[in-house]
């Protein structure tokens, strides 16, 4: 009996764990819905989920816009500083997912391990960063999809953008991230 309740209780914890969770990005220029794919990257959705939780994106900006390339934000509030993130975690970049068009991927340093809390949005197919085409052969892990909003995403990699210090295509006009919420 006890055995058959433990066993219950792991299948229910994965079809959990496999369950597609979206999570809607308010931003100033209107919501973006991705759906996270946790079965391919459970590290990857498991650190942004956290990040989700604790309010970290509430507040940033999307600070880097390349009109032909993506968009990235997560991790600066909107006079540039960046704020405090947890510890790096492992690149999941060979998990069979591609950066295509409405991908979300972490963004990383040059090294492997980096990401943390910043993310991007490709608004083209950008397939170099996949681990088996990029030059540094270890690529970005992406970890889910737009499934709602990808004109608010092309809206924002429209935006004007200027040099702001030491950064470069930078949104003229700050694109808020008002509230990340996971969907229920």
């Amino acid at each position: 009996m006890i055995r058959k309740l433990i066993l219950a209780g792991v299948i229910g914890l994965t079809a959990l764990a496999t369950q597609a969770q979206n999570v809607r990005l308010s931003t100033s220029m209107g919501d973006i819905v991705v759906q996270l794919d946790a079965a391919k990257a459970p590290k990857t959705v498991d650190n942004f989920v956290q990040y989700v939780k604790a309010g970290h994106y509430n507040g940033t900006v999307f600070h880097r816009v390349i009109e032909s390339f993506m968009i990235q934000g997560g991790g600066m509030t909107p006079d540039l500083r960046e704020k405090p993130t947890r510890a790096p975690i492992p690149l999941e970049s060979r998990n069979g997912l591609s950066n295509v068009r409405g991908s979300i991927a972490m963004a990383r340093t040059n090294v492997p391990d980096s990401a943390t809390s910043q993310f991007f949005i490709n608004v083209k197919d950008n397939l170099f960063l996949d681990a088996a085409r990029s030059p540094d052969g270890n690529g970005y892990a992406v970890f889910g999809k737009v499934v709602q909003g990808m004109d608010v995403v092309d809206k924002i990699r429209k935006v004007e953008t200027t040099q702001r210090g030491m950064y470069g295509d930078v949104p003229a006009q700050p694109v808020i991230i008002k509230q990340a919420s996971i969907e229920k």
